[in-house]
């Protein structure tokens, strides 16, 4: 006895421990959302090019456009133009959108449009980088200057990350006289880029321009230039003008590089503008749109990987479980008698068409009916066999009937009561007749009621569309629940009931 307790609970905690795990899982590494209401931001992206093309010229525009291979997925990406070709390059990690013509004149717009959200599953690309980089020839004043400057920046820092920060604080103190020289009296932040990246090349750390955009509803913006170095593992981002470390979240990454965001040969006064919205989309939706896009493996193996009508079946089934708990809890903790614990479960199911008012009287009529059969046919002294037979049919036909004074009345709802199970209806009225003949009127009655009420508590609760949606979403927690419904059958404590039986002995 002891070893099939310690079992017990042994198996109890594992499956307990299992639902906790993968739910959490789910929750805090996936992220998916634990509310159907839970909605996601959606982002929309214009960059619109204008130029003017001279005539009789062939016309070639390049720009860069986003990568999205990290933290961003691109849900849409169109390229708006009339009469050019558009092709999509990838160059040293950078995706390029080129626009051509034969001929074109006058003033010209491009547009690049692209709808993105942030990466919602799957393994992010595993960071690679330089760790080595070559100096960059320098000599005379500025080298002096440069070596200058190197040595407190090695003695104020202990690995790349700190050397990094050092050496923007270092060039943007436009006191220092070494960084004048340096920088030649440009101040802006491309010329500051390019005298940390000479220190850091002295020191053959490797550096790389990254050009941003801020993701800013209704604001117009140019790309922000930040900085980003291999540490072996990670990038590092930092920003040039004041050494902050860590790429905003609000930050998307356009391209990487020296070369300008666009070039138009055949073109000139080229100029682009950036416009952005944000809206919102339900988050599972959008998660699965996500998925949809980059084969990734979130909800691959949920149940909303299933078709959408096997979903819908699914979304009733799974909150069986939930009927047959709130029919155990009902029975073995508060003492409720009802005709066994599946028969009040499918009951609540018939609910879910019939609706719960309508439901119950349509169950107590055919009930009552069938019991006055069920009576009157046990004088015949029949067998239970053509009994059941009998009670079935009858079934059938007061179903019939009722379905069609309904309609007759234009009462559309009595139509779902053919939707009840009419197996389930006779066994209940069999049952209820043999508990009325062995244990009284008042016992079958008693029995009637509990079966009753515990399926609208379990209708109730299974039609509660935040609990659906969070036991479809997250099915692991059916582990715990099982668990909960494992430690109950060991319980031999009082019922609720009893204690009210029993409340003149516990006075005495």
């Amino acid at each position: 006895m002891r070893s099939l307790t310690l079992h017990l609970k042994v198996l109890i905690t594992l499956l307990v421990s299992l639902g906790v795990l993968i739910t959490a899982y789910q929750i805090f590494i996936q992220g998916i959302p634990i509310t159907e209401d839970a909605t996601d931001d959606l982002w929309n992206i214009d960059a619109k090019v204008e130029f003017q093309a001279n005539p009789r010229d062939p016309v070639k525009v390049q720009m860069f456009v986003p990568p999205l291979n990290r933290d961003y997925v691109s849900l849409n990406e169109s390229f708006i133009s009339n009469n050019y070709g558009v092709s999509i390059n990838r160059v040293d990690g950078n995706r390029k959108v080129t626009w051509s013509a034969r001929r074109a004149s006058g003033n010209q717009t491009l547009y690049y449009r692209l709808v993105l959200t942030k990466r919602y599953s799957g393994e992010k690309p595993k960071d690679k980088g330089p760790i080595f980089r070559d100096s960059i020839p320098v000599e005379g004043p500025e080298k002096i200057a440069a070596e200058a400057l190197l040595a407190p920046i090695r003695q104020h820092s202990a690995d790349v990350e700190t050397f990094i920060s050092e050496t923007i604080k270092r060039v943007n103190n436009l006191n220092d006289d070494n960084v004048k020289l340096l920088l030649a009296g440009d101040t802006s932040t491309p010329n500051k880029a390019k005298a940390i990246e000479l220190l850091l090349s002295i020191a053959h750390v490797p550096m790389e321009r990254v050009h941003t955009i801020r993701l800013m509803s209704e604001q117009a913006q140019n790309p922000e230039l930040w900085l980003r170095s291999f540490n072996g593992e990670n990038w590092l981002y930092f920003n040039p003008d004041t050494g902050e470390q860590g790429l905003p979240s609000d930050r998307l990454i356009w391209w990487t590089g020296d070369d300008n965001l666009i070039s138009v040969d055949g073109g000139k006064k080229v100029q682009v503008t950036f416009s952005m919205n944000n809206s919102e989309m339900n988050a599972i939706r959008l998660a699965k749109l996500t998925d949809e896009n980059t084969d990734a493996d979130f909800l691959e193996y949920s149940l909303y990987g299933l078709p959408l009508q096997t979903q819908q079946t699914y979304q009733i089934m799974i909150m069986i479980p939930i009927g047959v708990l709130v029919i155990l809890i009902l029975r073995n903790l508060g003492g409720l008698q009802t005709l066994g614990t599946f028969t009040p479960v499918l009951i609540a199911l018939a609910f879910r068409e019939t609706q719960l008012g309508f439901g119950i009287v349509l169950f107590t009529i055919i009930t009552a009916l069938g019991l006055s059969l069920r009576s009157y046919l046990e004088h015949l002294k029949l067998q239970m066999l053509p009994r059941l037979s009998v009670v079935l049919t009858f079934v059938v036909v007061l179903i019939a009937v009722i379905s069609l004074l309904s309609h007759k009345l234009g009462l559309e709802r009595g139509l779902s009561v053919a939707l009840f199970p009419m197996v389930i209806l006779t066994m209940t009225i069999e049952r209820l007749s043999i508990t009325w003949e062995e244990r009284g009127g008042g016992h079958a009655f008693k029995v009637a009621i509990g079966t009753l009420v515990a399926a609208t508590l379990a209708h109730l609760l299974m039609t509660v569309p935040e609990l659906t949606y969070f036991i479809f979403t997250f099915p692991a927690v059916l582990l715990i629940m099982v668990g909960f419904m494992l430690a109950m059958g060991r319980y031999r404590g009082y019922r609720l009931t009893e204690l009210f039986r029993f409340k003149a002995f516990l006075k005495d």
